[in-house]
């Protein structure tokens, strides 16, 4: 700023201190550093320019020294030769009238015991008199210095700014700038920046254009504390720290030999700090001679220490933004591949599938070796390995670990239920020689807190496992030993379904002698194998057979235990008891009598008794609140048998009336549940009684009972459409023979 003489700076109001006070720094930072502007004055007169007045700029500006003194000509102050100039340009002035202006004059001003190059703007205007004469010169210059280094500031400022709007590398940000400074500076100045580590313990190199190599390696690195020389002090104290002389101050004691070799004599120091006050390096000023900083010297690194930081903080937000995107796509990734893993793992309900594709999900993605081993019988057994190549898949399986085998990591993890990992192969025997295993990761499979298995991730990398595939090995392991566990819950309890259905399925059809058995049995509901409807034929001794077909109320495995109940009841009683009226007695009585657990509904029964009869077959039999049986004769017509009878499981007493026929050869007898006659095609209209008669005597003479039941169940496809059943269907048909 320019100090016109006479005038003097504003002063703030002390109410707006407040308001002022985050500027103030930074105003005082840029008078200081670009100084005061001086202007220059002096009156000139007649033809040997004899000064009559003038400040003492003007003196300061010829070099006159302590000959400065008004009244005596200016040629006898001006220094030969260079004064030569600006007397003929006082003399064209004075001759013509007509005033001169010259731009950038370089002139040397003397500061102190030291001289500084100034620059200076002049204007030489003629003095006249009422009549219009020149009487003399007029001489005004004002400094144009601050202007020019103003402008060349503000230019190197303006393009670090924009290397660090635009991102551009830390490194020649920090290299931009030391090297503009030092160009800008009229003094030998070298400049260093240093960065401190993410620790704060230590500062690294950042910036040095113009320090040796070996002084740069030597303080990369140096610790920060008091007494470290100028920088490492300043870092600790967080404040500027200004050595004039580092061959006798005690900072440097550690690192005066260094600077010597460097031709450093002075250092001068400011932290670099954050917005937060987080420290983030230093800005140091070398000189080569001893001397102390002039207070542009220190506002001008306060100015640029706060560019580097600026710098440094852009540095480590895009540094951290991009670390947290390499980590949000990490952990998208690791969750892409857990879901993955996962959706394998339970793709079927089958514990050895499951354990080999843990196997598969984990080589190559968390190392390109992997081994599953579960305990069986009180033994290891290795159930799923993978490998790059076949060679060392096989390997690797026929590679058995020892149970209780102190030395072997898998008989650790299933002792201990906590991974290990080691950067070495596995002790104890195996092929990991010839593999080329590094390090490993065995981790646990558990069931409830007990571990039935593990498995163990072999590395043949210099690095083998971090925290990060520890972290994916164990989750995991966690998802496999879980999926593993429902699978085999579910083998288990299917074992057990088929076990139990075993008893209860329908049981396979005996030859009777004179007699053409066929049946159809079709549950309700995908996956059944049993329901409410039931058949059975079954020997009572001599020529003489039983045969039932009857429906419980209800489906599932509650109305599959009623079916069973009936048809065992039916087949312990049936060879003691005289007829057919008091074995449907019986089951009534085991219905009544069985606990609510086993079910509570009713059942509709026919049974009834064949007996060998010369040509053809006896037939007595009941219904017990069942579809009518149809009798198919020798004519190819059909006719019901009607036998009165009440419905089972209700109450303690039977009301049933025994029926009897005789059924000639090639005729039949077809019993039937209400799945078939209440079939429903799309309409909701039932199959019905009628359709099933007209099925039946459509089939051409002399059916067998296999022909009976194709004719039927294709009749009852064809009316509702192959249509899903909504009700459990039975078929037995008896053909005499």
């Amino acid at each position: 700023m320019m100090r016109v003489p006479g005038q003097h700076p504003h002063r703030p109001d002390p109410a707006q201190d407040t308001g002022r006070a985050a500027v103030a720094p930074v105003e005082d930072d840029l008078r200081a550093l670009f100084g005061e502007s001086t202007a220059v004055f002096a009156s000139l007169a007649g033809p040997a320019h004899m000064i009559e007045s003038a400040n003492p700029a003007f003196f300061e500006a010829i070099g006159a020294g302590p000959r400065a003194r008004t009244g005596v000509p200016l040629g006898h102050l001006l220094p030969e030769p260079a004064g030569q100039g600006l007397i003929g340009l006082l003399d064209r002035v004075y001759r013509s009238g007509a005033p001169r202006t010259g731009r950038d004059a370089r002139v040397l001003l003397a500061d102190g015991a030291e001289s500084r190059e100034a620059f200076f703007d002049f204007s030489y205007e003629p003095r006249v008199d009422s009549g219009g004469n020149v009487t003399g010169v007029r001489v005004i210059g004002v400094e144009t210095t601050q202007v020019k280094q103003a402008q060349r500031f503000t230019a190197e400022h303006r393009v670090l700014l924009e290397q660090i709007a635009r991102q551009a590398p830390l490194n020649e940000v920090l290299d931009g700038m030391a090297r503009a400074i030092e160009e800008l500076s009229p003094e030998d100045l070298v400049v260093s920046v240093l960065l401190a580590d993410h620790e704060g313990r230590r500062l690294l190199h950042g910036a040095a254009p113009s320090l040796p190599d070996f002084y740069n390696r030597a303080v990369d690195g140096i610790g920060i504390g008091e007494g470290v020389g100028s920088c490492g002090t300043a870092a600790h104290r967080r404040e500027p720290v200004v050595v004039g002389d580092i061959a006798t101050d005690p900072l440097w004691d550690d690192f005066r030999d260094l600077a010597r070799r460097a031709g450093l004599s002075a250092c001068w120091s400011t932290p670099v700090l954050g917005r937060d006050g987080a420290l983030l390096g230093t800005f140091a000023m070398y000189h080569r001679t001893p001397r102390l900083p002039q207070p542009a010297d220190l506002a001008l690194a306060r100015l640029f220490a706060d560019t580097a930081a600026l710098a440094v903080e852009r540095q480590r937000e895009e540094a951290a933004r991009r670390a947290a995107e390499t980590r949000e796509r990490a952990a998208r990734e690791d969750l892409a591949f857990l879901l993955r893993a996962g959706t394998a793992l339970t793709a079927d309900l089958d514990a050895v599938q499951t354990l080999e594709r843990l196997a598969a999900s984990c080589a190559p993605r968390l190392a390109p070796l992997c081994a599953v081993d579960v305990v069986e019988n009180g033994r290891l057994r290795r159930v799923a390995t993978a490998a790059p190549d076949e060679r060392s898949r096989q390997v690797l399986g026929s590679h058995i670990p020892v149970y209780d085998a102190d030395d072997d990591a898998v008989a650790r993890v299933l002792a201990t239920r906590v991974s290990e990992i080691a950067r070495r192969a596995p002790t104890g025997p195996g092929p990991w020689q010839d593999l080329g295993v590094t390090g490993y990761l065995c981790v646990p499979l558990l069931d409830r807190g007990t571990a039935f298995g593990t498995v163990t991730l072999l590395s043949t990398e210099k690095e083998p496992f971090d925290g990060h595939r520890v972290a994916l090995a164990e989750e995991l392991a966690r998802r496999a030993a879980s999926a593993a566990r429902n699978a085999r819950q579910y083998t288990h309890r299917v074992t057990l379904a088929r076990d139990l259905q075993a008893g209860l399925l329908m049981p396979e059809l005996p030859d009777v002698p004179g007699a053409d058995v066929a049946t159809s049995y079709h549950p309700a509901g995908e996956g059944l194998d049993i329901g409410g409807d039931f058949y059975d034929v079954f020997p009572l001794g001599g020529d003489r057979w039983a045969f039932l077909l009857g429906d419980v109320c209800g489906r599932g495995a509650i109305a599959a235990t009623t079916t069973a109940l009936v048809r065992h009841t039916a087949r312990a009683v049936a060879p003691l008891l005289p007829g057919p009226a008091d074995v449907v007695a019986a089951v009534n009585r085991a219905l009544v009598n069985r606990p609510g657990s086993h079910g509570t509904g009713f059942v509709t029964l026919v049974y009834g008794t064949l007996t060998l009869a010369g040509r053809g077959l006896d037939v007595e039999l009941v219904r017990a609140g069942h579809t009518l049986p149809l009798h198919l004769d020798a004519h190819h017509t059909t006719r019901t048998v009607d036998a009165p009878g009440s419905l089972l499981g209700i109450s303690a007493d039977t009301d049933v009336v025994a029926r009897t026929l005789h059924l000639a050869p090639h005729e039949s007898l077809l019993l039937y549940t209400d799945g078939i006659t209440e079939a429903r095609d799309g309409t909701g209209e039932q199959f019905g009684e009628d359709r099933l008669a007209e099925a039946v005597a459509g089939t051409p003479p002399r059916p067998s009972s296999q022909t009976l039941i194709d004719a039927l169940t294709r009749a009852v496809r064809d009316f509702t459409g192959g249509q899903d059943i909504d009700d459990d269907r039975a078929v037995l048909v008896l053909t005499a023979t």
